[in-house]
């Protein structure tokens, strides 16, 4: 990470599995939609702004830290898991991540402000990983992780503490949107016709 002004200049080394990649092309980065601005001698390059910097968890990366990494999904993709933008809604801190038998308990504080956008069962971004959410309180949450998960995501290296990448469910968010909008047209009328 190269601090910059305005932002910063992040390099990631390129996966293997990584290939045919263009200049422009979107990639997540720990959940956070990023465009790739240079590719040579397989490392990514990506132009941070100072807002993505503030919003997210990539100004705190440590050199030589694991990161998520996803390609955007083509239109004749298969989908799997939910719709996931790269749109990080906020940063939050792991308040527990211990093993329980094979698999993980991942408990993460969930911010008054988004809390709206969590249900029980209902799907949530951490890092760009689609989970379900399994247990869901006043100001917490928690997922389950399967030994798969924790292989190849970047949670094998976290701890609490740490922050973590949210973005809720875009479902959610445009529900909330559809209905304001509603209730303040039908105040509208109320106090027209009223």
């Amino acid at each position: 990470m190269e601090k910059r002004a305005g932002g910063a200049r992040l390099q990631i080394a390129t996966p293997e599995q990584f290939e045919h990649l263009e200049l422009g092309e979107s990639i997540a980065v720990n959940g956070c939609c990023l465009t790739l601005a240079k590719l040579a001698d397989e490392v990514l390059t990506f132009d941070l702004l100072d807002e993505t910097l503030i919003r997210t968890n990539l100004g705190y990366l440590p050199e030589g830290g694991l990161v998520n990494l996803e390609r955007a999904l083509p239109a004749n993709g298969r989908l799997g898991g939910h719709f996931v933008q790269g749109h990080i809604d906020c940063v939050s801190e792991i308040l527990a991540l211990e093993p329980v038998g094979a698999d993980h308990r991942l408990e993460i504080a969930l911010p008054r402000e988004f809390a709206q956008y969590v249900i029980f069962k209902g799907s949530i971004a951490i890092d760009g990983i689609s989970l379900t959410v399994a247990k869901l309180e006043e100001t917490r949450f928690t997922v389950w992780l399967i030994p798969h998960t924790v292989a190849v995501t970047n949670l094998r290296q976290r701890s609490v503490g740490e922050q973590v990448n949210l973005e809720f469910d875009l479902l959610a968010k445009y529900l909330e949107r559809l209905v304001a909008v509603r209730e303040a047209s039908e105040r509208k009328l109320g106090s027209v016709f009223g």
